[in-house]
């Protein structure tokens, strides 16, 4: 076989390629370049329709170059505005001051309905005089199904493999050694990531390629685009190791924590820049497009079709870009998306919309609780967000309802031992409580989360929870769990507040508390905000819904447990099943009434989006069953059988990608991590310890 695989193109590589080589046998020792003993063949295929992991166990031979494509002949001409700035440079190398190694991000998403593809292209570059290792921390949505991993060293295109988490590590550790040119990607938490990039030359970039796929969430008739640019600096409770650390730039490994973000001081900048581009096909007239933290530049193609990208201005990596966009039309009731799987069966994403409005809809008295975090996180702004949206909830609440104010920190306290009823020198008191209400400390939320849903029930009322936080923690798991665990009969909603916050804790919680979740950034009204939230929660359209797929032969549905489905907010099901389709049928109760509606199931079109993003969702579904005290399932083993088949990142798998064609000379190099800027309206000196 030749040392290059010529003439594929690169479209057709990012699809797929199927490589078939003969096994060559040695051992990973010494100073030469590595073999190993390896079989690529075509994917074959289990029961269920899935991909079978392709085996690897070390790096390859430069003989037998089966990672490598040949790069286009012709490339695309570059975008003058997408070029990286140079921005205010801060490491010192001697004499001159230079760069740290990420250049730039760029962001190209495609929006089809409510199905998003995102590439993401991570350049970095050595301006040392000798060999570097960058690290870099960095956040993606939650639920995206990272199914495509790519790094480029000048006209040489390398394929990541996803290999186990240990062996995508050895592997790595291994070409980092002997001097080859080597990437790893791996998932510290659903929506936090370390990049790793090893042996990068003197004067050389070496590009980091990777592609996810994931559903939008609806609003009341807007769907939303969110992009995160920055890791929230976490705290983690005491005796935790396993936490997310946060620490000023160059104090590695005082955190103690096994992941850590460094933080820019105030005034520091590196030069590294994003631009972002969003391709939008919404398949409907769109009525009005948004961006609450950037300002964009809109451009109309058609009715259903713009382009959307942040302006030049915008390009610090500082706050999530959330893009909306509102759809033509008030009887929307589902949407339906299918794909065939060629080798039999298909996947379907079904969304649930509710009624339009909340006529005809009781309201029933209802129990709040709002829990506040006011932690050194909260300090600022966004504690006044939290203030001005617990007030005006409390201005919508009536005689017949009750509530109460748990507020927590480094501890907790309430407003009153027991919930109170809604009278008008009720909420005077709760004014009084908030406006005493500062941030400061650490964030104890399991603290907070006991004391809220461990208060006395009241089957007259709807119980609620609503918890005002930026999710700044590095104990997500710990806290959905105990969501679950407690809530009895309450729903949970999140609300997460600020210009970065950690949706997966947000979505999690909410998701296990069976409530809606909402978000309200530091330029949102937050009392507009809450009264629209409240209007809607008071109200369920649909609530205990349960899915029979008894007519879709071998249905594999998830989420795991179908959230209430309120006005104005969908709830999205995705699906795998076998054979030509069938039906499913959803029932629920709206008011004193079963709902019952039967949809058809067909899989026509082909793709791969909806396969990874079920994937996707069966992995955070099994994490669901975990964490039940009724339900025992190897998770370790699930979660890897499902990532390894359909090529997906997760807690158990990694991505690794290796240059075997050239071997660097000289040591190692230095490891640099890439610090980054701290979330706009979060104060640094309350989130990141002083150095010693």
């Amino acid at each position: 076989m030749n040392r290059w695989i010529k003439h594929i193109p690169l479209a057709l590589f990012l699809c797929a390629i199927v490589v078939t080589a003969a096994q060559v046998g040695c051992q990973v020792t010494g100073a030469m370049p590595a073999k190993l003993s390896m079989s690529i063949h075509s994917p074959a295929m289990g029961d269920d329709g899935s991909r079978a992991p392709v085996p690897v166990s070390s790096l390859p031979n430069p003989s037998e170059e089966l990672w490598i494509i040949a790069k286009p002949a012709t490339s695309p001409a570059a975008d003058p505005d997408a070029a990286p700035k140079s921005g205010a440079l801060i490491v010192r190398d001697g004499d001159k001051t230079l760069p740290f190694p990420l250049k730039h991000t760029d962001v190209k998403a495609r929006i089809d309905g409510y199905i998003a593809t995102v590439d993401v292209t991570q350049q970095y570059h050595n301006p040392f005089s000798s060999k570097i290792e960058a690290i870099y921390v960095f956040p993606l949505p939650e639920n995206a199904a990272v199914s495509e991993f790519v790094m480029t060293i000048g006209d040489r295109v390398i394929r990541g493999i996803i290999r186990e988490k240990e062996e995508a590590k050895q592997i790595y550790d291994d070409a980092k050694r002997q001097g080859y040119v080597a990437s790893l990607l791996e998932q510290d938490r659903p929506n936090v990531f370390t990049q790793r990039v090893a042996n990068i030359e003197p004067g050389k970039q070496v590009d980091i390629g990777i592609r996810y796929f994931h559903t939008l969430s609806y609003d009341d008739g807007w769907y939303e685009f969110v992009f995160p640019m920055v890791v929230g600096p976490r705290f983690n409770p005491p005796m935790t190791t396993d936490g997310i650390g946060a620490v000023s730039r160059g104090e590695v490994g005082t955190s103690g924590q096994k992941t850590e973000v460094q933080y820019l001081a105030p005034g520091e900048r590196t030069g590294h820049e994003v631009s972002l581009a969003v391709d939008l096909h919404a398949g409907v007239a769109i009525e009005e497009i948004a961006s609450s933290n950037h300002q964009i530049d809109i451009a109309q193609i058609d009715p259903s079709s713009s382009k959307i990208s942040i302006k030049p201005t915008e390009r610090l990596p500082n706050k999530d870009f959330v893009l909306r966009f509102k759809v033509a039309g008030k009887t929307l009731k589902t949407g339906l998306i299918t794909q065939r799987d060629p080798r039999g069966g298909g996947y379907f994403a079904l969304m649930l919309y509710p009624p339009q409005t909340t006529d005809g809809l009781a309201r029933r008295p209802v129990d709040l609780c709002f829990l506040l975090d006011v932690s050194g996180s909260m300090s600022g702004a966004p504690i006044d967000q939290s203030r001005g949206a617990v007030q005006a909830a409390l201005g919508m609440m009536q005689e017949t309802d009750s509530f109460n104010i748990v507020r927590f920190a480094g501890s907790t306290d309430q407003m009153s031992t027991a919930r109170v009823l809604a009278s008008e020198r009720a909420k005077r008191q709760a004014v009084d409580f908030l406006r005493g209400t500062n941030a400061g400390g650490g964030t104890m939320m399991l603290a907070g989360i006991q004391q809220a849903l461990s208060q006395p029930s009241d089957e007259s009322r709807v119980q609620y929870v609503c918890m005002m936080t930026d999710g700044f923690i590095g104990n997500e798991r710990q806290i959905i769990q105990a969501t679950r665990q407690l809530r009895g009969q309450t729903r949970v909603f999140g609300f997460g507040v600020g210009s970065s916050p950690n949706r997966y804790l947000i979505d999690g919680m909410s998701r296990a508390g069976a409530g809606a979740v909402a978000y309200l950034g530091l330029n949102d009204d937050g009392a507009k905000v809450m009264r629209h939230f409240f209007d809607r929660i008071s109200k369920p359209a649909l609530t205990n819904i349960q899915i029979d797929a008894s007519n879709l032969k071998g249905a594999k549905i998830n989420p795991f447990k179908i959230p209430d489905v309120y006005v104005g907010r969908a709830v999205v099901i995705t699906g795998r099943f076998e054979g030509d389709g069938g039906s499913i049928t959803v029932r629920g109760r709206s008011a004193d009434q079963t709902i019952v509606q039967t949809f058809p199931i067909r899989a026509d079109a082909q793709g791969t989006s909806l396969a990874s993003v079920w994937a996707r969702q069966q992995i955070a579904a099994l994490c669901d069953q975990a964490s039940l005290d009724d339900i025992r399932i190897d998770l370790a083993h699930e979660v890897k059988t499902i990532a390894l088949n359909y090529g997906l990142m997760s807690d158990y798998t990694s991505f690794v990608a290796v240059d075997s064609t050239h071997r660097t000379s000289g040591e190692s190099g230095t490891t640099i991590v890439q610090p980054v800027p701290i979330p706009d309206g979060v104060k640094y000196e309350t989130t990141v310890p002083e150095r010693p």
